[in-house]
């Protein structure tokens, strides 16, 4: 049996086959492997000897980046990009890829659905009636939409997205990121001090990093409206969830819609996530079969183009490229 001219490691996946992946690999005739385990011992290990990496949610760490001896590129089986060491990569001279755009419909979507089941506490009157309550009464604090505003942390693709979908119901929008950009908008741009005071909805969509880790933290949480809602479809690091459930059982904030949490998955016997006033989807915003598909061939896509040496079409690390 001949030998393959390429390996990729592919270290997890959400979804059930690898058809797609192993089609779109074999026309450059590169094998695909996957490990039994993500740990970073186990993945190190078979870092050495693959030309490629692709990774959903396991952690490709500098140690990991370290071990490779022919890696040609590691791409992203998603957008955000905090389990990649890509200081490393760079350092190595590694492309690293993601797909920026393969889920931004689904999941201004989810948020939009969070938030309206926030706004008419559809999640709570459905679990009580579903134990046998019919109470219209049980909930307080329903309010008319365009009398409300949501306030957006991120202004990226996603939070673009979502701008138009919460205008066309009335709600007033406003939006914090560190340049202050609106990208044409027109979107109010504020303090994240200004955001937190005014909004009756904040709704994440900043990338984690160390900067931004446990962002909403006790001293944020308190800056927020006691009827408002903390809703994050973006990472769960972004939020520091002792710091959550002290704000909801002291009365400081009226519930939360989470999809995103730390760690993934989140121990669901904690009290946080059992409590009727916090919605808890298991990071679904991504899914569509439209969307998983696409994520699937564009990820490899960029994995043949490192491969053959092409430049990737979303080089998140450019600095890599420079001196080729």
């Amino acid at each position: 049996m001949m030998a393959v001219r390429f390996r990729v490691l592919m270290t997890d996946r959400a979804w059930p086959d690898t058809e797609i992946e192993r089609e779109i690999l074999q026309a450059v005739d590169a094998e695909l492997v996957e490990p039994t385990a993500t740990d970073e011992a186990t993945l190190v290990q078979i870092a050495r000897d693959v030309d490629a990496i692709a990774t959903n949610w396991a952690k490709v760490t500098p140690a990991v980046i370290q071990s490779c001896r022919r890696c040609r590129v590691i791409a992203r089986l998603g957008i955000g990009l905090d389990n990649i060491s890509i200081e490393t990569a760079t350092q190595r001279g590694i492309p690293v890829t993601n797909c920026p755009d393969y889920c931004v419909s689904e999941v201004s979507d989810h948020a939009l659905g969070l938030l309206l089941a926030c706004a008419r506490q559809i999640a709570f009157f459905h679990l009580r009636t579903k134990r046998g309550e019919y109470d219209l009464s049980a909930a307080r604090g329903l309010r008319r939409l365009s009398e409300l505003t949501v306030g957006m942390i991120g202004f990226g693709h996603i939070a673009r997205e979502l701008l138009p979908k919460l205008k066309a119901l009335g709600l007033n929008v406003m939006a914090h990121t560190p340049s202050g950009a609106d990208h044409g908008t027109g979107c109010q741009m504020v303090s994240l001090d200004e955001l937190l005071a005014q909004s009756d909805f904040v709704s994440l969509h900043a990338p984690l990093s160390s900067a931004t880790h446990h962002l909403i933290n006790a001293s944020r949480l308190q800056q927020m409206k006691p009827t408002a809602y903390l809703i994050n479809t973006s990472r769960g690091g972004l939020i520091d969830p002792v710091a959550l459930w002290d704000a909801l059982q002291s009365g400081n904030l009226a519930g939360a819609a989470l999809d995103v949490f730390e760690p993934e998955p989140p121990d669901l016997s904690l009290p946080l996530y059992r409590d009727e006033r916090v919605i808890v989807t298991p990071h679904a915003a991504f899914v569509s079969e439209e969307s998983i598909h696409q994520l699937r061939q564009q990820a490899m896509k960029q994995i043949v183009q490192g491969l053959l040496d092409e430049r990737p079409d979303n080089l998140v690390n450019p600095d890599c490229w420079k001196n080729r």
